[in-house]
């Protein structure tokens, strides 16, 4: 990660600031329980407004990179232990895991490729029935055990990002990742979930019966113009991967 702000870049730079401050966390260039520089020193550091400086040190304590002590400043932490998927914030399942020091995640690709959408994808996509869109289907295993199954559809042209992605088809790279790095940053997100019996071909990719029940999760995500660029869904098998939820009074 650069420690400086490319002005250049598409990705946000509340983005990139949070990217450099989580990353001087992690490495202790900043140890846990110290305050941070102040607003003032940030904005004079990277140059940058203390409205984007404020949203940078709001989205650290929500990922939980940083806490913040009244009439004292915000301080550095760890993230807590997790043992499920947060699914509170705009992360995917992978950066969840890897943000609280999972490492056992595995993941196969078992299909990618441009299709004319299910009625509901085009709907969530605001897309007509006869725009493309770029399917990915993955299996995810957590410390080999069978976690998930999951579909994201993309407009076609977020979907050549993807297809051109060859971490993200070989199983490796984050999708998430790749999109905000092609300047695809999600500005927020809907998600419903909901207890039901799995289709025939998602219960054989998750080697389940037919009548055994597993969660579903529907999310569109949109930038900051409202586009929608990512839809996934998302079958949970929640003895493996509980889903966790994070409320706190604003």
């Amino acid at each position: 990660m650069s420690q400086t702000i490319e002005r250049e870049s598409p990705v946000p730079y509340y983005e990139q600031l949070f990217g450099i401050l989580r990353d001087r966390v992690v490495d202790g260039t900043i140890p846990t329980d110290e305050r941070f520089p102040s607003e003032l020193e940030l904005c004079r550091e990277f140059g940058l407004s203390r409205a984007t400086v404020r949203q940078t040190l709001s989205k650290l304590e929500q990922e939980g990179y940083a806490r913040r002590v009244a009439r004292r400043g915000v301080f550095a932490s760890a993230p807590g232990e997790a043992s499920g998927w947060v699914i509170h914030d705009t992360q995917g399942f992978l950066e969840s895991q890897v943000s609280h020091g999972r490492t056992g995640i595995t993941t196969e690709v078992v299909d990618a490729r441009f299709v004319l959408p299910p009625e509901h994808v085009a709907e969530a996509l605001r897309l007509g029935a006869n725009d493309e869109v770029f399917a990915l289907q993955r299996v995810r295993w957590l410390d080999g055990k069978l976690a998930m199954f999951s579909t994201n559809w993309f407009p076609k042209d977020v979907g050549r990002t993807i297809a051109d992605a060859e971490d993200v088809l070989a199983g490796t790279g984050s999708v998430n990742n790749t999109l905000r790095t092609a300047g695809f940053v999600t500005s927020g997100a809907h998600r419903v979930i909901r207890a039901m019996r799995a289709p025939e071909g998602v219960a054989a990719h998750l080697q389940i019966g037919p009548d055994q029940p597993v969660l579903r999760v529907r999310s569109d995500s949109w930038d900051h113009t409202g586009t929608r660029f990512d839809y996934y869904e998302t079958w949970v098998l929640t003895d493996v991967v509980p889903l966790e939820v994070d409320v706190s009074a604003s």
